[in-house]
């Protein structure tokens, strides 16, 4: 079963990662060096990072509404 994280956990583990991305080569650097961090899997961040850039405008994608 999935691990559940509040939704506090979740906007500010996004907020950290969307501050700091400029600062990695890659989305997937950012999550391999924030994730741990942030007590989330890796997996689990990049997602949250692409839906939050989804619902923001920025990523071609559905949004969680």
């Amino acid at each position: 079963m999935p691990k559940s994280y509040p939704s506090e956990v979740r906007e500010r583990a996004v907020r950290m990662a969307l501050d700091r991305l400029a600062d990695y080569p890659s989305m997937a650097a950012a999550c391999r060096d924030l994730a741990p961090k942030l007590d989330v899997g890796i997996e689990t961040l990049r997602k949250w990072i692409m839906q939050a850039q989804a619902d923001a405008g920025n990523r071609v994608a559905p949004t969680s509404v």
